[in-house]
């Protein structure tokens, strides 16, 4: 189950992604396979695709109590497939959180299925702490066994499928992009339910911080992960050392997309861990925004962290989660915002240094 998961996230940067940044640059073969393979989209309303799937699955609810097909017949229903790290949903979240405030008194329901990718995502007061931090207020299905995930058949984080009245699968779209579309689709459906004052406007988005939309034109560097199951380009001398404390030292000179690591951790699987403070993350990279799932590996605990960007602290180029020193804190286990590079984007070379042992290092992205 986790391998066939967790294998597809690290290919989605979304629609405009692979038919802009991976055609400029070849960088995203393996990506533009996997879309070759699957309906990615949905350019055009689809019938017949199956009915309502079961949401029996469910481990728990937030927002609601518990929903069932059957109880949402004669409602439009939009599922949206997510998993609260991933910042390809975090930037579709404006859309379909304006969907959700817009359309719900026409008769449109919103349901989040988290489908955890890091084990940590398993933890439901982490998921109810990200609902609340990111303002999702529409009805949210725990799916940690991926029983939803399978009756869908879904592969992918983010993935929206959209029901009619009639408990019928109308629409399915994978990724980032095409909100116009897809609102086009959710007004017809709503019209066909019998509502009325639907409107043909779509919502009006401008997604701050994380939310913002990526700048795929300056995109050279595609996600990686810092464990060693799915990690690319490792540049530390004599490669990772699975499992085991081992004292790691940062070439002098990375090429584009290369990472290393310097000081005493520890890589397992999923993350890589500090053991002593002062350990450092380099990763050369080419990208307006640079984010990192980490967090400390003790909940309730705290991780001081440092910046920098070839060398320097990164100032005007800081991201949310830093000041223009650099400086930030470890609080929770999430997605950090560390570098948005203003104009003009060029390739750099980030380091973050760990003034405190106790740090846990899942995932880069980009954006």
């Amino acid at each position: 189950m986790s391998e066939e998961i967790n294998h597809n996230r690290r290919h989605f940067l979304g629609i405009v992604a692979v038919t802009i940044a991976a055609a400029m640059l070849g960088i995203f073969s393996l990506a533009k396979a996997q879309f070759g393979q699957t309906k990615i989209g949905g350019s055009a309303d689809d019938q017949g695709q199956g009915g309502f799937p079961s949401l029996d699955g469910a481990t728990g609810w937030l927002n609601s109590q518990p929903l069932s097909p059957a109880g949402l017949r004669g409602q439009v229903v939009l599922i949206d497939f997510w998993t609260y790290t991933c910042i390809n949903w975090i930037r579709t979240l404006p859309y379909v959180r304006a969907w959700s405030e817009k359309y719900q008194e026409h008769g449109l329901v919103v349901i989040g299925v988290h489908s955890p990718e890091f084990s940590f995502e398993r933890n439901v007061a982490n998921v109810r702490q990200a609902v609340k931090d990111m303002r999702v207020e529409y009805p949210v299905a725990i799916d940690n066994d991926f029983a939803i995930w399978r009756a869908f058949n879904n592969h992918y984080w983010p993935a929206l499928y959209i029901v009619d009245a009639q408990g019928q699968i109308r629409h399915h779209h994978f990724g980032e992009g095409e909100y116009e579309q897809l609102e086009k689709i959710i007004q017809q459906l709503l019209i066909e339910a019998g509502s009325s004052g639907v409107g043909d406007e779509p919502v009006s988005v401008d997604g701050p911080g994380l939310e913002a939309a990526p700048d795929w034109h300056n995109l050279r560097s595609p996600e990686n992960y810092v464990g060693y199951d799915r990690t690319e380009n490792f540049a530390s001398p004599g490669g990772l050392i699975l499992n085991e404390r081992w004292v790691y030292e940062a070439p002098a000179q990375l090429r584009l997309n290369q990472w290393a690591l310097s000081g005493d951790w520890m890589v397992g699987h999923e993350a890589a861990g500090l053991n002593q403070a002062h350990g450092r993350i380099v990763y050369r990279f080419h990208a307006r925004d640079l984010h990192l799932v980490m967090g400390p590996a003790t909940p309730g605990t705290s991780v001081r962290f440092r910046v920098f960007l070839d060398g320097q602290a990164p100032g005007a180029a800081h991201g949310v989660d830093v000041d223009v020193q650099g400086n930030g804190m470890l609080t929770q286990q999430r997605l950090y915002q560390l570098i948005r590079q203003p104009q003009p984007i060029t390739e750099r070379q980030f380091e973050i240094e760990f003034l405190d042992p106790g740090a846990a290092a899942y995932a880069f992205t980009f954006g």
